[in-house]
């Protein structure tokens, strides 16, 4: 009898599987809750996917609801551009799109009957008082002097608040829970406050606002959220979460599990910070491709399947810990290789000139578009008299073991002939601008070379029909000797994180459309760029390297 294969699962899985065997739930319902204050970063995928995979591993559904009950920060670019990220990585909420904004008159009642209850008050005390009422981690809070209110004073004065007659910060509405409570979040926790805004979505309909901790809970409870997954630093809101949906006697109402952030090492992932590169003009965008953000990952040429890759081998767990950007670029290549064209590019040129070759002649010779997948098929490539190659392809003075082209060296054009270095043109500073070479016509690829072997082989591209293109490289935009923060606070910048440069690509690559990627045969993975490209005119951004320092 063969061994059944053991199908091993995070301790999420378990707590549902646990959940529906009891009876808690009977069904599986999941949800994706940005707030819409900048654009989304790879440590949202996560949650995205981890969401979204329930949803669909238990037959569920997925919600995508912005958690939008702050109007000070969130806009409505953000929403959709969060909406074409969600939607890019595979997470389909179909027609469950929601607001939590379009709850508002719901919390609003929730908060009626807490005070009815006598579970909740309206305060005076300014935030620094409130702040100091609060207590420490090692001594109990205070009440507040407005704590005994009568229900009726307290309904009247919610009702002045909501109708817009204090100004911000006069009053807010405040659980009545327990001011010695060992856990910081109990200490009667501010529920609403006065801001006269306008809300991207509700306008000026409101002046009153929920806090998070108070609207979370009840969106879930609205939508009929069983499990309710996010980060650790909520683990110690907890209680206040289970408080909510109880006091407001919501039934079978939601769990919340919370599960370890993603990071990154030495990679900018606040929103704070990412804020401050796009505003002071560092980086091209919310989007720039040096960020982890998905706009600009997906700008940059990464896949959603690389992406889920990544997330699922850094998998789900209650202990915090850090993965190397290394991993991500792993995973890239992994889903790259056997998919993309590798086209000939040449990123810092050099003019190879071959003196026994016809010199107004151009032929056009097989090219296979990726020798680890036939069914990529092939492709023609010009060739002519006068070539590109690489700077670093040639030495004039080559040190031991260097196999490429040095004067009286013999090496492989690839897919081409062979050809041999005889002279060199160098200008006024001794540079070496021009290679000449004599070439061997009985060395044609798919000749068997004439039972000829050379060790080197580079490529080229032909200098009458190449495309002159830009080609954007990229390092970590944090410098990662000195760490992610200064001092004082401020980003540690790496001046190399971008290189532009002018170089050579086969003329096909001329209709190249945007987020079109390829192999550059030995210089990496590039994508074309979809904000700077023009018809005809494609500008690369180098995904990654070919090289690897990750194992697996």
């Amino acid at each position: 009898m063969e061994n059944e294969a053991t199908v091993s699962k995070h301790f999420i899985e378990q707590i549902i599987d646990k959940d529906l065997a009891e009876g808690v739930y009977d069904h599986v319902q999941t949800r994706f809750p940005p707030e819409p204050n900048g654009y989304l970063h790879i440590g949202h995928a996560k949650s995205i996917l981890l969401n979204y995979g329930l949803s669909q591993e238990y037959g569920g559904k997925f919600n995508l609801r912005f958690d939008d009950t702050n109007p000070t920060k969130e806009k409505s670019e953000f929403v959709e551009s969060i909406k074409e990220d969600v939607a890019w990585l595979g997470a389909n909420w179909e027609d469950r799109l929601f607001f939590a904004s379009n709850y508002f008159p719901i919390m609003y009642e929730c908060a009626v009957k807490l005070i009815k209850k006598g579970k909740a008050f309206v305060c005076d005390l300014s935030a620094d008082e409130i702040r100091e009422y609060r207590g420490t981690l090692t001594e109990p809070g205070k009440n507040s002097p407005y704590r005994d209110r009568s229900v009726e004073e307290n309904l009247q004065l919610f009702e002045n608040m909501k109708n817009g007659m204090y100004e911000d910060g006069a009053k807010v509405l405040r659980a009545k829970i327990d001011m010695a409570s060992s856990n910081i979040n109990m200490r009667d926790p501010i529920l609403y406050r006065v801001a006269h805004m306008t809300h991207h979505n509700t306008g000026d309909a409101w002046c009153i606002y929920p806090m998070y901790d108070f609207a979370h809970p009840i969106e879930d409870a609205v939508e009929h959220i069983t499990h309710s997954i996010c980060t650790l630093e909520f683990e110690d809101h907890r209680p206040l979460y289970d408080w909510v949906v109880r006091e407001c006697e919501f039934p079978n109402p939601p769990k919340q599990i919370e599960f370890a952030k993603l990071y990154l090492r030495n990679v900018v992932t606040g929103k704070r910070y990412i804020k401050k590169l796009v505003e002071e003009g560092i980086v091209d965008g919310w989007d720039d491709p040096r960020l982890v953000s998905i706009s600009g990952l997906r700008r940059r040429g990464y896949t959603p399947e690389a992406i889920k890759m990544f997330v699922d081998m850094c998998g789900v767990s209650k202990a915090n810990s850090t993965a190397d950007y290394a991993a991500l670029e792993y995973c890239i290549r992994e889903d790259l290789k056997l998919k993309r064209s590798r086209v000939m590019a040449v990123l810092n040129p050099l003019k190879l000139i071959i003196d026994n070759y016809p010199e107004d002649q151009i032929e056009y010779l097989d090219a296979p578009n990726n020798l680890e997948n036939e069914e990529l098929g092939s492709r023609k490539v010009p060739f002519g008299r006068e070539l590109y190659i690489e700077q670093e392809d040639f030495m004039e003075v080559p040190p031991k073991k260097y196999f490429r082209l040095f004067p009286g060296n013999e090496v492989r054009l690839m897919n081409a002939y062979f050809v041999t270095c005889t002279d060199v043109v160098k200008d006024a500073d001794g540079n070496v601008v021009e290679v000449h070479c004599t070439y061997d016509p009985e060395t044609k690829s798919g000749s068997g070379f004439n039972g000829r072997k050379v060790k080197g082989t580079i490529h080229w591209v032909a200098a009458k029909t190449a495309l002159e293109v830009t080609a954007r490289l990229y390092e970590n935009i944090i410098d990662e000797e000195k760490g992610v923060y200064n001092e004082d606070g401020s980003l540690n910048l790496n001046p190399n994180s971008l290189t532009t440069l002018t170089c050579f690509v086969e003329p096909s690559l001329a209709e190249a459309k945007p987020y079109e990627s390829f192999q550059f045969v030995r210089n990496g993975y590039f994508c074309v760029d979809y904000k700077d490209s023009e018809p005809g005119k494609p500008v690369f951004n180098r995904i990654v390297s070919l090289k690897s320092s990750f194992k697996i």
